[in-house]
This record gives structure tokens, sequence and C-alpha cells, in this order.
């Protein structure tokens, strides 16, 4: 109670602030002290694990919205809106050949509201395999992967071929004749690999023809090895930005 003594009688002081930054708890949180001062703005940004990801400065310039048009942060938000909507979903798909199809009719037709989750993370995959290119084109139109930004590219295009790869393996999940055929005809076509066609086909679908081995295996990775790719990947990319110097200004 002697602890608290101080924090109680600057509440009743009307010093809210000095209660504040004067706590224990305050300070084990924030350890630099209240971001009054541009140091402890920019140390508050270094010491914080989520803060951290951003730059502590950027270009006035760069914040118009006709430069960026939002591109990178509404494919980001795409994909947060795509992991809860999955997550739920999940409760009610099954990963079998025998019941898939089955799961999914029941989910526009019995689940309360299950029509307009479904629509929601099928329209969001749409949406974000759009931003996601529109966002590689302004970048490349802007000149914002040259030096010093070489690498950030790179894990972009990577990011790009991940949300592809996550639209692609979520076609097959509904299990209807339209993404069985659309599967056999990407599945094929991998097969014509030079050299490791073959390999790469069986290794795409588990056996010699489409079946639950190709279900199952599209299925782990659509809801847990490729969304922890890309988000490693998303991390990689957002703290590249801020180590090379904010988002790129207008040449």
């Amino acid at each position: 109670m002697e602890e608290m003594r101080p924090f109680l009688e600057d509440l009743r002081q009307g010093n809210f602030r000095r209660a504040l930054t004067e706590n224990r708890v305050f300070k084990s949180v924030f350890r630099t002290g209240y971001p009054s001062t541009p140091r402890n703005q920019a140390l508050i940004m270094f010491n914080n694990v989520f803060l951290h990801l951003h730059p502590v400065r950027i270009r006035r310039e760069s914040l118009k919205i006709t430069y960026t048009f939002c591109l990178g942060g509404l494919s980001f938000f795409m994909f947060l809106l795509l992991t809860v909507t999955g997550v739920l979903l999940m409760f009610y798909y099954r990963p079998a050949t025998a019941v898939a199809y089955q799961d999914m009719k029941d989910l526009e037709t019995v689940v309360s509201f299950g029509l307009l989750l479904r629509n929601m993370h099928r329209y969001a995959a749409h949406g974000m395999v759009i931003l996601v290119f529109l966002h590689m084109v302004r970048v490349f139109y802007t000149g914002a992967y040259k030096a010093p930004r070489e690498f950030n590219w790179i894990v972009g295009v990577i990011l790009l071929t991940l949300t592809f790869l996550l639209s692609f393996t979520g076609y097959l999940l509904p299990w209807d004749q339209l993404a069985i055929w659309a599967v056999t005809v990407g599945t094929n076509m991998a097969g014509a690999t030079p050299l490791i066609g073959d390999q790469v086909k069986f290794l795409a679908i588990g056996g010699y023809e489409i079946g639950d081995n190709t279900l199952i295996r599209w299925y782990v990775l659509h809801v847990i090895a490729l969304p922890l790719l890309t988000a490693v990947f998303m991390t990689v990319h957002f703290w590249r930005i801020r180590k090379d110097g904010g988002i790129a200004g207008p040449l």
C-alpha cells in the first residue's frame, strides 16, 4: 500500500501524467520514460516488439494517398480478415472427400451466417491477390525497388508467390467439379516440368490421382504451412521497410 501512496496522491492532485509515468507498471512496459522528447519517442519505437517494425520517422511525401494508395496496408488487412474468417470456417469444414462438399453446402444453407462467412473469405482472397499485385505494380512504377530496397523487393516477390499459392490451395477445398478439374489442370501443368515434373505432380497430389491424400495435403498447406510462411515474410517485409529508411518517397 505504501508503494501506491505516491500514485494515489498524484491522481488526487490531478497530475495524471506524473501518476502514469512514475507508476511501476508503466516503467516495466515503457522503460524509456514518457515520450515527450524526440529521443524518448525514438527509444519507445526501438524497444517495443510491435512498434519497432515501423520507422521512427517517415517522409511527408510518402503519406500521400495518391502515392501509395494504401495498397500494402490493404493487402495486410485482407490477410488478417482471411485469417479470422478461415479459423471460423475450420469449425465447420472437414477435409475429407466424403464430406467436404456437403460441409460447404451446409455452410451456405444450414449454418447461421455461414454463407456470409464463406463469401467474406472467398472475396477477401480475390481482393488480396488483386491488391498484392497492384502493390507490386505501384512499387515498380515509382522505382521503390531500387537501392537500398532490392532485398525487400525480393521479399515482396516471394509474398506475391505465396499469395498465389494460398489462393490456389484453397481452390480445391470445396471439392466441387470446378475445384477438382481446376486442380487437375494445375497439377498436370506442374507435371510437365522438365526432369522433375513427375515427382512434383506426385508430391502435389499425394499419389497418382486426386483424392483424399490430395485434399488433406492441400488443406494443411492452406491453413498452416503457407499462412505461417506468409506471416514470417510479412514481418521481414515490414522490418526491412524500417531498416531501409521508411517508405520510399516520390522520385
